[in-house]
């Protein structure tokens, strides 16, 4: 199975975009809900949540691990591809190396939690393989709860979009990376107000990618990974919202299974 992880469910995005592009393969999830969210948690801690949720995931039968959500893949990732026995894929570099492809100006915008900004993972990634590259960011962090209370037909919401995005429209970017699980749900949103010269950049896509590509490359790995059997989902605190969110997230009806990890 795939293992997938967030400390939400917003990571479902990840999941939506691995069942489209791997529809073959079987996968289980995990969002810690009930000590949601890690942005404002510590590096250490957050590399500890990190390290439990993939556990629990390998536990599960997991055979490779996606990190969905961006705060873990900033400060965790190293220390999960090193702690654990199993392939691990992170959000963050496969991001960065398709906004690089895809520059024209070499003027990229990044927007993301104030964790994701904070931890200069994606300005350090950008920089690091072009010098000549421009990086403006931008915190967004009213985002995620529009988002989950489907607020995204909402005239508030163009509002918010509108005052976030503005300093990036004004830098004249041409390339913004959506760095939050939550934010591919308001793409539609942040198009308009960008503008539809800019090109947008999914993680749960480039990420899924990487991982097919990673498959066709290892043939003997790829034939563990089961095929037959259900999806999976867990969240370490099940709500009524969750529930609602994640299927009309995932367009299907699922079963959320309860684990609290101590």
């Amino acid at each position: 199975m795939i293992g997938i992880f967030d400390s939400g469910v917003g990571g479902l995005t990840v999941v939506k975009e691995v069942m489209r592009q791997l529809p073959e393969y079987r996968f289980v999830y995990f969002g810690d809900t009930a000590r949601t969210p890690y942005g404002n948690k510590s590096p250490e801690t957050v590399a500890t949540y990190a390290l439990q949720d993939a556990r629990f995931l390998l536990e599960q039968g997991a055979k490779m691990i996606i990190i969905a959500c961006h705060t873990a893949s900033s400060v965790a990732a190293e220390i999960l591809k090193r702690e654990l026995p199993v392939p691990v894929f992170e959000v963050t570099q496969p991001a960065i190396r398709q906004a690089l492809a895809v520059t024209t100006k070499n003027r990229i915008g990044v927007i993301g939690t104030s964790a994701t900004i904070a931890s200069q993972v994606f300005q350090n990634g950008l920089r690091s393989r072009n010098r000549d590259i421009h990086v403006e960011t931008q915190a967004c962090p009213l985002f995620v709860p529009l988002v989950e209370e489907n607020w995204m037909k909402r005239s508030e919401t163009k509002i918010i979009a509108k005052r976030y995005l503005r300093p990036l429209k004004l830098k004249q970017i041409d390339t913004l990376v959506l760095a939050c699980t939550h934010y591919p749900i308001m793409r539609q949103v942040i198009q308009q107000v960008i503008g539809k010269r800019v090109r947008l950049v999914d993680p749960a896509e480039t990420v899924a990618s990487q991982v097919k590509q990673y498959l066709l490359d290892h043939q003997g790995f790829e034939a563990e990974l089961a095929r037959d059997g259900e999806d999976r989902f867990y969240l370490s605190d099940v709500t009524d919202k969750n529930k609602l969110n994640a299927e009309r997230w995932l367009e299907r009806r699922i079963v959320l299974r309860k684990h609290l990890l101590e």
